[in-house]
């Protein structure tokens, strides 16, 4: 392991605003904060957003910047990449930021139900053979999770440069009967002075610097499920 993952590691250890609960603490459903981020961490009743797979948290810190009065936690289990995103956050004063360094499969250990509003899942693993399709962050599994934490009609957005993923989960959401606000094959040919979709990842970045385009849904969880796969 090279030095300055160590040294990011390290002082991962000292950042008020990122967690990093143990395994067994998540498995025992005994993180400190499930149920009271509201008022034990934020201090306040703002809406809550999450960022999954948030890499180094452009998105999380970015829409904290531009909405201070919104609540944003992005989630990741590489602690050397959320390092950045929790460092930022610190020198630029955003006291509306927060992340957990945690598997996205324990989520529903980090949150209670109705704690969350809005999630934003930014150039996730697009999980490419059929055979990995549950393990999608869009699949009707992870919806069937998110139901557990999220409040009614919360607010999903996927951005990602991956034509397969996108086309799956637009049909998963037209499968499951739920509501589509948003939808562009080609983000910046359709929205290209919107603020809040124009952050750019470092992945996107790379992305975009090889002519992908760059592909977004916006649903609604109009509905607590089941959920389930597309037939198609």
């Amino acid at each position: 392991m090279g030095k300055n993952k160590l040294k990011r590691f390290a002082e991962n250890d000292t950042f008020p605003n990122l967690f990093q609960p143990p395994l067994d603490e998540v498995l025992g459903n005994k993180f400190e904060l499930k149920g009271k981020w509201h008022g034990d961490y934020f201090k306040n009743a703002n809406p809550l957003v999450l960022e999954l797979g948030c890499g180094k948290g452009e998105y999380t810190v970015n829409l904290a910047s531009m909405y201070p009065q919104k609540n944003f936690i992005g989630i990741d289990i590489k602690g050397a990449r959320m390092w950045r995103g929790a460092k930022t956050a610190l020198e630029t004063n955003l006291n509306n930021v927060a992340f957990v360094r945690t598997r996205i499969e324990h989520i529903r250990s980090i949150f209670d139900q109705n704690e969350v509003d809005e999630l934003w899942i930014t150039f996730p693993d697009p999980q490419e053979r059929e055979i990995k399709a549950k393990k999608r962050l869009t699949s009707s599994r992870f919806l069937n999770l998110y139901s557990t934490f999220l409040k009614p009609n919360a607010l999903v957005h996927l951005k990602t440069d991956n034509q397969q993923l996108f086309d799956y989960t637009k049909a998963l959401v037209e499968q499951n009967g739920l509501e589509i606000l948003t939808c562009t094959a080609n983000l910046y040919a359709d929205f290209k002075d919107d603020p809040t979709l124009s952050i750019k990842t470092f992945y996107e970045q790379q992305f975009l610097s090889q002519g992908l385009p760059i592909t977004y849904i916006r649903f609604v969880l109009n509905h607590p499920g089941p959920y389930h796969e597309p037939t198609r």
